[in-house]
C-alpha cells in the first residue's frame, strides 16, 4: 500500500452538511450583512473556490472568523439533521483495520464532529486538527505529519474543495477529491487531483490495494 496515512476533510466529504450549510449561511446573511445565496446561483458557486465565493458574497475576509464560529454554532443546534453519507462507518473501519493511519483537518468544531460522526469512528483518528481557520489547513496537515512521522510521499488529504487540494500540495501531500461534496467534480479536476472518488466505497478499493 502506498499510503500510511490518509487524513480527511469533513464537512462534503464525510458529512452531508451541504443543504444546513446553504440554510445555514443565509440565515447569517442578514445579521452579518453579506449577500443571501439565491437559488439560482447554487450550481455557479459551487464550481468557485472559498475566495471567489467569498469575494461574490460580499463578505470582508476579517468577518470570516466570525461567521464561521457563527456556522459552528448553528450547527450545534441541529446537528442531529445533519448525516454521515453513505458508508463512511464501512470505510473508515476498513482502512483501520488495514493498518492506516486516519486523522482529520477540519474548520467544524470537535462537539460537532463527534455527534456527527459517533465515538466509535472518532476515536479512529489520530491527531485530529478542529476549528482549523479556513484559509490554515497546509499548517494543520504539516503538524499531524510531523505528530506522526509519516513523510508526505505516505499520505493523502481526500477533500471537496480546492482549498483543500492547495493546502494538500502546499506540504507536497497527494490529494483525492470527492465528486459528492461541496465543489462540482469538474472544477475540482481542472486543478488535477491526484485521486477522484465517485463513492465512498471507492476510497477502500483504491487506497487499501
Amino acid at each position: 500500500m502506498k499510503y500510511k496515512l490518509v487524513i480527511f476533510d469533513f464537512d462534503g466529504t464525510l458529512a452531508d452538511s451541504f443543504p444546513f450549510f446553504l440554510t445555514a449561511l443565509n440565515a447569517l446573511a442578514e445579521k452579518h450583512r453579506f449577500r443571501r445565496i439565491d437559488a439560482e446561483q447554487v450550481e455557479t458557486l459551487r464550481h468557485y473556490d472559498a475566495k471567489q465565493i467569498i469575494h461574490q458574497l460580499h463578505i470582508p475576509l476579517w468577518k470570516v472568523p466570525m461567521v464561521a464560529a457563527a456556522f459552528r454554532k448553528n450547527m450545534a443546534v441541529s446537528v442531529a439533521q445533519i448525516p454521515m453519507f453513505p458508508e463512511v462507518t464501512e470505510m473508515l473501519h476498513a482502512l483501520a483495520q488495514r493498518e492506516i493511519a486516519l486523522s482529520l483537518v477540519t474548520s467544524n468544531s470537535r462537539e460537532n464532529v463527534l455527534k456527527i460522526l459517533g465515538r466509535a469512528n472518532t476515536e479512529l483518528l489520530i491527531h485530529p486538527q478542529y476549528g482549523t481557520h479556513m484559509f490554515g489547513k497546509a499548517s494543520k496537515l504539516k503538524q499531524i505529519l510531523r505528530q506522526t512521522g509519516i513523510d508526505p510521499s505516505e499520505a493523502i488529504y481526500i477533500g471537496d474543495e480546492i482549498r483543500d487540494l492547495e493546502a494538500a500540495r502546499a506540504v507536497k501531500m497527494d490529494f483525492g477529491a470527492v465528486s459528492w461534496g461541496y465543489t462540482r467534480d469538474e472544477a475540482l479536476m481542472e486543478h488535477s487531483p491526484t485521486m477522484m472518488f465517485s463513492n465512498v466505497g471507492e476510497i477502500v478499493q483504491r487506497l487499501a490495494r
